[in-house]
């Protein structure tokens, strides 16, 4: 049952941060900054969503040296 919580817990972070990075900026973590259009930004989502402790690292990390 924990697990379970626990699963639940890591998704519902992951959704919330991936539609906040896919809301704002993606494209400031490219080097050099480009664009990112609607339909990438759709592609991105589900990602961020699972792997969103990188994403955000690498986030913060970007925006701290800008």
């Amino acid at each position: 049952m924990m697990f379970f919580a626990g699963v639940g817990l890591y998704l519902a972070i992951g959704c919330v941060v991936a539609a906040v990075f896919v809301a704002s900026r993606p494209g400031a973590l490219l080097s050099p900054p480009a664009d990112v259009s609607g339909g990438a930004r759709l592609l991105l989502l589900p990602g961020a969503a699972i792997l969103w402790p990188l994403v955000l690292a690498r986030w913060l990390f970007a925006r701290g040296r800008a």
